[in-house]
């Protein structure tokens, strides 16, 4: 396979872009080898500048549940570009697709469409302070929420203690507000609400991914979202559901499919937008009231609600709700992909975890089932890189990162899960000889 362009593109990009990319994890530094640079993408396949062709499992991190230029997406998107581009000024388009979101996901009455899936658990956050007036929030470690300051928190020296800025330029006086508990732990999150009573602070809100994505596909047990609930309820605390991986991509429902859990929050992003830039977060009337112009919460943005994003974002909703069977296609697809993953592994002695959550999956290289970050962290990392370069070699296009998820598309079908899985095989057999 020959990578003289993605190399050259590579070195002159790091010339004038920091690390040579524009979001860390593309750097494929926890996997080694060179990040592929993408000319173009079709249905369930990438094409890079070298003219390598690869069946692509992540699909821009999710957004592309139809696959690369779906041509109805395409087609409305190019309809508002001819009518401009952006207006800082309410269209009608807005509307519907807050309508459309409003109508499938329960408990969420108002919606605020922004640009970013970081701008929107950022901005529900602070509603969500602001609304029970404590200013302490508990997250989870091995969720990402976005890069605000205030979500750039690891744990401390235990789960029940206040947590460390995870990067620099985080001020201790921001981070010292977020707890950090233990994912599917509820004695955890329990001590995290005890501790900051104690302390005279109050928790404000506790945010989650219900679909962990962001440490590998991790889902949350309803025991531990009903759990979690309750002590919500218990201290009046606002509960978040993070949706922008999970919302309208494991089911039209997220994770609301899978449990029977309400949210006083959601944060969505990716398939609402479809690949343009877009996201929201919305929640009961009674909280999102508090936001300006009809309350004093401040949030803005110029291009928020852009009629290019709506406008994609639209066509998918309305694509997905007009056919609701387009998930378990999807999930079928992911539960044959998983299967075979593990018992290709298997047959090779490699010790594998898989799970899926419709068109979501993941997989880690260890014994025992992952239930949090503590577990994700015993995968063999470097068996993961080799395998991923391996499946690179082999036009296999997977998250360059154990902690990440995989996506499937409706472009995808059975010859693609079937090519995968045989790759892996081959993989699988040349790592056991040494290879």
């Amino acid at each position: 396979m020959e990578l003289i362009h993605s190399i050259n593109d590579f070195n002159e990009a790091k010339q004038v872009i920091v690390g040579g990319v524009n979001s860390p994890v593309r750097a494929f530094g926890s996997v080694g080898g060179t990040p592929r640079f993408i000319k173009k993408g079709a249905g369930a396949y990438l094409y890079d500048e070298d003219d390598n062709v690869y069946i692509d499992f992540v699909q821009s991190w999710g957004p592309l549940i139809f696959g690369h230029c779906d041509k109805d997406i395409e087609s409305n998107v190019l309809h508002a570009a001819k009518n401009g581009l952006s207006f800082g000024a309410p269209t009608e388009l807005e509307t519907t697709l807050a309508k459309e979101i409003i109508s499938v996901y329960d408990n969420v009455e108002k919606i605020r469409l922004v640009n970013s899936g970081t701008e929107a658990t950022m901005s529900a956050i602070r509603l969500a302070r602001a609304y029970s007036g404590k200013d302490d929030i508990i997250k989870f470690e091995g969720c990402y929420h976005g890069h605000s300051d205030s979500l750039l928190v690891s744990a401390g020296s235990g789960c029940a203690t206040f947590g460390n800025p995870s990067s620099p330029g985080v001020p201790k006086d921001l981070s010292k507000h977020t707890l950090v508990a233990r994912y599917n732990d509820i004695d955890s999150v329990r001590a995290c609400f005890e501790t900051s009573a104690k302390n005279g602070s109050g928790v404000g809100c506790v945010i989650i991914e219900p679909i962990a994505g962001n440490m590998g596909l991790v889902p949350a047990s309803k025991e531990f979202l009903r759990a979690l609930r309750k002590l919500c309820n218990e201290f009046s605390a606002v509960l978040i559901f993070d949706e922008v991986m999970s919302g309208f991509r494991a089911s039209l429902k997220g994770a609301l499919s899978f449990c029977d859990v309400l949210p006083d929050m959601a944060t969505f992003g990716k398939v609402i937008g479809a690949g343009m830039p877009l996201a929201a977060f919305g929640g009961k009337d009674e909280i999102m009231n508090l936001l300006s112009p009809v309350g004093g919460v401040y949030q803005a943005g110029t291009l928020s609600g852009n009629p290019l994003a709506v406008s994609g974002g639209l066509c998918a909703l309305s694509k997905l709700k007009a056919n609701p069977k387009i998930y378990t296609y999807l999930e079928n697809l992911a539960r044959k992909l998983t299967t075979g993953l593990k018992e290709s592994a298997n047959e090779y002695k490699i010790p594998m975890q898989t799970t899926f959550r419709g068109s979501m999956f993941g997989f880690f290289f260890c014994e025992n089932e992952v239930k949090n970050f503590d577990d994700a962290k015993k995968a063999d990392t470097a068996l993961f890189a080799k395998f991923h370069q391996k499946m690179l070699e082999k036009g296999v296009y997977l998250a360059c990162s154990q902690f990440e998820t995989g996506f499937i598309c409706t472009s995808m079908g059975e010859k693609e899960i079937d090519t995968t899985i045989c790759a892996a095989k081959e993989c699988f057999a040349e790592i056991t000889q040494g290879l």
